[in-house]
């Protein structure tokens, strides 16, 4: 049996306990730097302000932290601002946060609030899964020749996998599928 720990300072992080509940998956929250002092198979970085976040988790002192764990092989997945938190290239943007995967990600791709969407898509072999984007971005490119793309929406790449590391632009935890967790947990073995 799995534990997972969820990134729990900001944003959809009661959703994804929602979907490990209903896995019957092991889970607590991090909020505070001894929390990374537990036992975890695994961490997911919730959807919502990366910005917020990562302000966060620099003034608690938790990002070298996090980084190393996420180096060292600990299965991450990162929703939407999870997402913009684990990528090495944000383009523009000046701030960088965990800096771990070869990805270079474009924060709102889709435009503000009024550019959500729901759609269904084809997700590592996986048809017809639900995907809700909120504000999302996308990534414009992967550079490195280890990162497997595992999804595209209109020719924008929306989830990718490198080595222990998952993300999706899109939000699989506000809808009742499951799959895209499951998929996050057999990486984890």
């Amino acid at each position: 049996m799995h534990t997972i720990g969820i990134l729990a300072l900001q944003g959809a992080f009661l959703e994804h306990r929602q979907m490990l509940e209903g896995l019957g998956v092991e889970h607590f929250e991090i909020r505070q730097p001894g929390d990374l002092n537990r036992p975890m198979d695994g961490l997911i970085l919730p959807g919502g302000e990366s910005t917020a976040m990562g302000k966060l988790m620099e003034c608690l002192g938790m990002l070298k932290p996090l980084k190393e764990r996420i180096a060292d092989g600990l299965p991450v997945f990162g929703t939407c601002a999870g997402m913009i938190l684990l990528a090495k290239d944000l383009g523009d943007e000046p701030r960088r946060f965990l800096q771990v995967m070869d990805i270079r990600v474009l924060r709102n791709a889709y435009g503000r609030q009024l550019g959500s969407f729901f759609t269904r898509g084809t997700f590592a072999g996986m048809e017809e899964v639900p995907m809700t984007f909120i504000r999302a971005p996308y990534i414009e490119k992967v550079t490195a020749p280890d990162v497997e793309v595992l999804a595209t929406v209109d020719g924008n790449i929306i989830a990718a996998r490198q080595r222990n590391m998952l993300v999706t632009s899109f939000h699989p935890e506000l809808n009742d599928n499951q799959r895209i967790h499951r998929y996050f947990l057999n990486l984890i073995g």
